[in-house]
């Protein structure tokens, strides 16, 4: 088990350009998912620190981060992103181990996506234009943009270093200065990442690190920090509400992505054998451990037995076990805590009268770590909890359904609305459907395939605002609207 050269790191603060302990020494322990042992200690950071480095970034705001030139900021983001890839298999191997998910995904999704945020915003600097507007012969109005000002960026344990790397490029591309929260969970890129902004050139105090937890400790007090101005949050439903909540006292800008139940709708037209071969993934990857999964699966009637058969077989065919097996599909899941909420998902699914057709129990052979068989679970109907609540593992439900109005009909039925997928080779059926689902992002006969120029983000109770492209800049900058007479 667990075959990398690669050692786990001792996690500290990193505060105005240093790695500091907390104040009062506390640590907590960081333990590998797929072996339940101990990897090291993370600092544990409250209130004190969080105000120590909103002070810093305070400080740097108006320092040699704001002087920088745009080219010169430019080259800064462009080399965290360069610095990412020369260390990319060291972070994918500290990512696996701190998530339990397999190393050819750290390896060839989440590390080089993680570079290329930054070199993407890096050059989506130069395309950004204002609006300027002539009143006739009277006034000429002209916008100019600011930073808003320090960012809190509060990030989730399933795609630790990608998600960070979404939201800070952008933020430090505005030129705000930012302190990060990342999950108690995952810490171990978070700190790697901080070590390759200040050795990329970033100023002291632009980027800022502290370890912690969330309520009443860590992500409360950067919450509700009276001098930061905004808080972008990657998360659980629950506490984008409770942050909602303590932000609202000083007004502060969020961005949420939130909880998923995403509906994967299959129609009969459609060439089962590249549903299947997508629907693996956008079931499974990732320990089924990313928002944007397909959960609820509705497959037409007249194709439903014949899915069920072609996707059953090749759940089969899935391999859990090490993440650092290079055959191994399925890695652990994050925590005990969260593996015995999912499988309470499964025991629910039984006692609400579905039934198990694969998976549903712990892989024999693997006592330790965080391992569930991938599973497949039908005989609900749409106002089962299982169906409903989103369980944020490798657990999917399978429904059929009869006519476009009916699946509609369920598939809107949630408080969720991050994301969705369509397949058919319907044309008019595709653009008729896609446009009804209330919905973030609607793929249609693909998924998780992302322009980063386009607009991402939920509806519902799955997100305010949207990222991406422009967008990513309008939450992370300010307008004025200067007016001259003429």
């Amino acid at each position: 088990m667990q075959q990398t050269n690669v050692k786990p790191i001792d996690c500290l603060h990193f505060i105005d350009g240093k790695f500091v302990p907390s104040f009062d020494g506390k640590t907590f322990d960081n333990i590998n998912p797929a072996t339940e042992e101990k990897l090291g200690t993370v600092a544990e950071g409250g209130a004190a620190e969080i105000d120590l480095a909103v002070q810093a970034a305070k400080r740097a705001l108006n320092g040699p981060w704001k002087k920088m030139s745009a080219n010169e900021r430019i080259a800064v983001l462009r080399k965290v992103g360069d610095l990412i890839l020369a260390r990319k298999d060291e972070l994918a191997a500290l990512e696996s181990l701190d998530t339990g998910k397999p190393i050819w995904l750290s390896g060839s999704i989440d590390i080089p996506r993680s570079a290329y945020n930054f070199h993407f915003f890096s050059d989506y600097i130069r395309t950004i234009t204002n609006e300027a507007t002539q009143m006739d012969d009277v006034a000429l109005n002209y916008a100019i943009r600011r930073p808003v000002g320090v960012i809190g960026l509060i990030n989730p344990w399933n795609l630790p270093l990608l998600l960070l790397t979404w939201k800070l490029a952008p933020a430090l591309a505005a030129g705000n200065t930012v302190v990060m929260k990342p999950a108690e969970l995952t810490p171990m890129t978070a700190t790697a990442l901080a070590e390759i902004c200040r050795d990329a050139g970033m100023p002291d105090g632009v980027v800022n690190l502290v370890h912690g937890f969330g309520p009443n400790s860590a992500g409360a007090a950067l919450t509700e920090h009276p001098d930061v101005n905004a808080i972008s949050f990657t998360g659980e439903t629950t506490t984008g509400k409770i942050i909602m909540t303590t932000a609202a006292k000083t007004l502060k800008r969020l961005s949420y992505e939130l909880g998923g139940k995403n509906p994967n709708i299959i129609f009969a037209d459609s060439n089962l054998d590249e549903v299947i071969e997508t629907t693996m993934k956008s079931s499974f990857i990732n320990q089924g451990e990313v928002c944007l999964c397909g959960s609820r699966i509705y497959v037409e009637r007249s194709a439903y037995e014949a899915f069920l058969e072609k996707f059953v077989a090749k759940t089969k065919e899935l391999v859990v076990g090490d993440p650092f097996e290079p055959k191994t599909k399925v890695g652990a899941l994050i925590s005990d805590e969260h593996y015995e909420r999912v499988t309470g998902y499964i025991k629910l699914a039984i006692e609400e009268g579905g039934t198990i057709l694969h998976g549903g129990k712990r892989p024999e052979g693997l006592d330790k770590g965080y391992y569930l068989e991938p599973t497949i679970i039908t005989g609900l109907d749409r106002n089962c909890r299982v169906v409903q609540e989103e369980i944020f593992g490798p657990v999917v439900t399978v429904i059929p359904f009869d006519t476009e109005e009916d699946v509609l009909d369920q598939v809107n039925d949630t408080h969720y609305g991050l994301s969705a997928s369509v397949w058919t080779n319907d044309l008019r059926r595709a653009h008729r459907v896609a446009g009804q689902i209330e919905a973030g992002i609607v793929w249609v006969n693909t998924w998780f395939l992302r322009d980063l120029r386009t607009p991402f983000g939920g509806m519902k109770q799955s997100g305010i605002g949207r990222e991406g492209g422009m967008h990513s800049f309008e939450f992370y900058s300010e307008l004025t609207n200067i007016c001259i007479k003429l």
